[in-house]
C-alpha cells in the first residue's frame, strides 16, 4: 500500500500518545510500510488481559498476503509509529509513543501452517525476546525503542524451526497501572517465515488471552517513586512465560546494524478532539502539549508525568 493512501486515515483518528507496530526490518533491511504486518487504523490500546483479540489486536484494516523471510539468528527490528504512517503532525511529541508510556517490550511466535491466512485466535505462543527495566539506569524497553526512533530490536533465536509463524510484537505501558485495569497493551502481528535454524517450535507455550493475569506484579504496579518512573530502583517482573533458550551453539553478540531508513512519516496537522480528550485519555503531565479538556469526567494528575481523564 502506498503511503499516500494512508494520509486520510491518519486524519481520521485522534490519537493521544498511543502507537501502532507497522513494519519489520531483517538484518538492517527495511521490509516496507505495512508489508506483511496486520494492523488497525486505530492506535488505541487493549486494556484488559481477557480481551478476545489480545493476540494480534482488533479491527484489523491492513492485511496482505506477504510472508517475510527471517533467517534464524537474524537481527530483527519492529517499527512503531504514533499513527499509521508515523508522526501525527510536525514535531509530534508523541511519536513513536508518549514518553510517559513506560514499560516492557516483548516478542512472541506462534507456529502456523500459512502465516498469510492463519487465524490469530486459538494459537499457542512462545516468547522469544523481552526488554524490561534496566535498574542501573532507570530506563525501560519502551525508552530504548523511542531512542531508536521507533525501532524495537531483538534476535531471532538460532534454534527456531523453519516454517511459518505469526510474530506478535508488544509494548505494555504502565503509567496508569497503579490499579487493576490500568495497564495498556499495544500489539500487532507480522506474518513471517523462519529459514534455517533448528528444531524448536517453542517451549512454555501460552494462549492469548490466558498468558497474563490482571494481578500479576508486572501488570498491576505503581512504577513511580517520588514521581520518578523507575520502579523505585527495584527489579521489574515481566509478565508471560520465560524466553525460549537455545541450549546449544549460542549466537554470537549481535553486530551493530545501521538503523533502517524509514518511510517518510505522515505529517498531517492534527485536528482538535471534538469535545475534548476521551475518558482515560492523557490530558496533562510534564511536557504534555495536547488538549487538557476532558470530553467526560475530570483531568486528574496521577504523577508529575501523567494526567488522565477519569470519571468525575
Amino acid at each position: 500500500m502506498k503511503l499516500s493512501a494512508l494520509i486520510p486515515l491518519a486524519f481520521a483518528a485522534i490519537a493521544y500518545g498511543h502507537t501502532i507496530f507497522q513494519k519489520v526490518s531483517v538484518n538492517g533491511v527495511d521490509q516496507g510500510q505495512l508489508r506483511g504486518v496486520r494492523a488497525p487504523t486505530s492506535d488505541y490500546p487493549i486494556t484488559t488481559v481477557n480481551d478476545a483479540d489480545i493476540a494480534c489486536n482488533k479491527a484489523i484494516q491492513f492485511k496482505d498476503n506477504v510472508v517475510i523471510d527471517i533467517p534464524a539468528g537474524a537481527r530483527v527490528g519492529a517499527w512503531w509509529g504514533h499513527v499509521i504512517g508515523g508522526a501525527q503532525g510536525p514535531n509530534d511529541p508523541d511519536h513513536p509513543i508518549a514518553k510517559s508510556h513506560k514499560g516492557p517490550a516483548i516478542v512472541y511466535l506462534a507456529k502456523v501452517d500459512n502465516a498469510a491466512t492463519a487465524n490469530a485466535r486459538g494459537l499457542k505462543w512462545f516468547k522469544i525476546a523481552e526488554d524490561g527495566l534496566d535498574t542501573r539506569t532507570g530506563t525501560w524497553g519502551v525508552d530504548r525503542m523511542i531512542s531508536n526512533n521507533g525501532w524495537q530490536y531483538f534476535n531471532m533465536p538460532t534454534c527456531v524451526a523453519p516454517g511459518h509463524y505469526l510474530m506478535r510484537v508488544e509494548l505494555i505501558a504502565l503509567h496508569g497501572a497503579y490499579s487493576a485495569g490500568g495497564a495498556q497493551y499495544y500489539m500487532e502481528c507480522a506474518q513471517i517465515n523462519v529459514t534455517g535454524g533448528g528444531t524448536s517450535t517453542g517451549t512454555d507455550l501460552v494462549n492469548f488471552p490466558g498468558a497474563y493475569q490482571a494481578n500479576h506484579p508486572g501488570i498491576t504496579i505503581n512504577i513511580y517513586d517520588n514521581s520518578v518512573p523507575n520502579n523505585g530502583g527495584k527489579p521489574y517482573s515481566i509478565p508471560g512465560p520465560s524466553v525460549l533458550q537455545c541450549s546449544a551453539n549460542p549466537p554470537p553478540p549481535p553486530v551493530q546494524i545501521p538503523v533502517p531508513t524509514s518511510v517518510a512519516p505522515v505529517t498531517p496537522t492534527p485536528a482538535p478532539a471534538p469535545g475534548g480528550v476521551p475518558l482515560y485519555g492523557q490530558c496533562g503531565g510534564q511536557g504534555w502539549t495536547g488538549s487538557t479538556t476532558c470530553a467526560q469526567g475530570i483531568c486528574k494528575a496521577t504523577n508529575t508525568w501523567y494526567s488522565q481523564c477519569v470519571p468525575s
